[in-house]
């Protein structure tokens, strides 16, 4: 094969690798949008928490946690014998969580400030779960190479992200949102291998990782 037909190959693969839109910033003001109030309806939390085993007993990150509405409802799904790890980047958001969980007399909940290369959750955890959260990583393969480091030998990860056909539901404009195969990509260069690719959400798909 001469060296311009390989050259030729070589663009015609990268001509099929979908892009990564650059990342979005999220601004403590818009918290309030995270919790409309149909969102228990086409979030489906049990299901997703099914989907990656999350049961009593479990100890489980939230990153990028926001304003705690995943958090909470991981919380009560772990019980008072797991715990959960809100993280995010922002002390804002994790003061809305500490309230959050004030609220809902839930004391099994721990708060990590991490930082865009690094969630510094602790180590041997059962699941954790980014929901909405991967279009604001300014450097996702360093978030996710240290998510890898932090979960148990079985453990998963589980990736909630907005499907790019999703039009007339909730989530960013459509050239905002990232293709699944983006994430994929981006995860096998972390070391995490994926173990299924759900759609039985409305909006959103849901991938399942586990380390290699």
């Amino acid at each position: 094969m001469t060296v311009i037909a390989c050259a030729v190959m070589t663009l015609a693969a990268g001509a099929q690798q979908p892009d990564r839109p650059r990342s979005r910033e999220f601004r403590p003001e818009d918290l309030g949008t995270l919790e409309p109030p149909d969102r228990d309806e086409w979030q489906q939390p049990d299901k997703i928490m099914d989907a990656l085993g999350i049961y009593d007993g479990n100890r489980v990150g939230d990153v990028g946690a926001g304003s705690g509405w995943f958090t909470i409802r991981l919380a009560r799904r772990v019980g008072p014998n797991g715990r959960v790890y809100a993280e995010d980047i922002k002390p804002l958001m994790l003061e809305s969580i500490k309230n959050a969980a004030e609220r809902a007399g839930l004391n099994n909940i721990g708060f990590e400030l991490g930082t865009e290369f690094d969630p510094r959750l602790p180590s041997d955890l059962n699941a954790v779960l980014m929901v909405g959260v991967y279009g604001f990583l300014k450097d996702p393969v360093a978030i996710l190479r240290n998510v890898a480091k932090s979960l148990a030998p079985t453990g998963r990860l589980g990736i909630v992200e907005y499907k790019k056909d999703g039009a007339g539901g909730p989530g960013p404009d459509l050239d905002e949102r990232i293709d699944p195969e983006v994430i994929i990509r981006e995860a096998g260069s972390a070391g995490l291998a994926l173990r299924s690719h759900e759609t039985f959400l409305r909006y959103q798909y849901l991938l399942v990782f586990s380390r290699n």
